[in-house]
């Protein structure tokens, strides 16, 4: 007879054991999966017995998370900025982390208001985390988001279909098939690899072993692609218009010079909720 206080204590003893980074959140939120409840509804349950069904069927998701598999691909969705705003992922796709929330933010703020129609194109959309969030918070805007992995599209795709948000997916090497709107673009919104291939191997369990490739290594230095993005984007925007990119901390002054080697005017960056450097953003003058 197991309740559910129980199984949390065995659970985060064998992950803490494992070295899992967040052992009692992780049981938690799998509990809670196994139970079919949220994790609020496990504190009021402590004391109750769970039955033999939903046992195994937490022992599978405990074994999976065990090998390190990320939560987000046992669960098969992960929330991304908004409450309401639940994306599907699984491995086609990059997990949508937290910090990509701040480069949203950004964009927000900098966006036009809607009477004049603004145009935002998000590059490597992935599960369509930031194209998604945006049309989410600006319905107004249209909204294009490309990738150059057809499976990242169908991802993207299932997912603006199941939240009700009509964006336009178009699969694309960074701009290469990107047509630009007449007034082009507002916008421009990118978490694109940058990872140094060298890194790679050192990164999480999680991340090494289940995560998509494409879409985390970024070169030798990590940013092959934010290069080759920064070379072609300041064209293709409106007067005033922004780039916003998503890059590593040690990455921030690089991308900064970039930017303003391509005659981009207020660059900035702003940093994560750690306080780590995370976003670039760069305004056609």
């Amino acid at each position: 007879m197991w309740t559910v206080a129980e199984l949390l204590r065995w659970t985060v003893d064998r992950f803490e054991a494992t070295g899992i980074p967040t052992p009692r959140v992780d049981a938690e939120y799998l509990l809670a999966h196994a139970l079919g409840c949220s994790r609020l509804d496990l504190y009021v349950r402590h004391d109750a017995v769970v039955d033999a069904d939903a046992r195994a069927r937490f022992r599978e998701v405990v074994r999976r998370r065990l090998a390190r598999e990320p939560v987000a691909y046992i669960e098969g969705r992960r929330g991304f900025h908004a409450l309401g705003l639940q994306l599907a992922v699984d491995p086609r796709v990059l997990v949508p982390r937290p910090e990509t929330e701040h480069l949203v933010d950004w964009v927000l703020e900098d966006l036009p208001p809607p009477e004049r129609a603004p145009v935002v194109l998000d590059v490597g959309t992935g599960s369509g985390a930031i194209a998604l969030a945006i049309k989410h918070a600006r319905p107004d805007a249209r909204v294009i988001a490309c990738d150059i992995s057809d499976d990242a599209l169908t991802v993207a795709r299932a997912n603006a279909e199941a939240l009700g948000l009509a964006i336009e997916l178009v699969r694309s090497d960074l701009l290469a098939s990107v047509e630009v709107p007449s007034g082009r673009f507002a916008a421009i919104a990118a978490n694109l690899p940058y990872v140094a291939t060298a890194d790679f191997a050192g990164l999480q369990p999680e991340v090494v072993r289940f995560e998509p490739r494409l879409a985390l290594d970024g070169g030798a230095d990590g940013l092959d692609l934010v290069r080759r993005l920064v070379a072609a984007a300041p064209d293709t925007l409106a007067p005033a218009g922004t780039i916003h990119l998503e890059i590593a901390p040690d990455q921030a002054a690089i991308a900064q010079e970039l930017l303003r080697g391509r005659g981009l005017v207020d660059v900035a960056i702003r940093p994560d909720h750690a306080g780590l450097l995370r976003v670039v953003r760069g305004r056609r003058g």
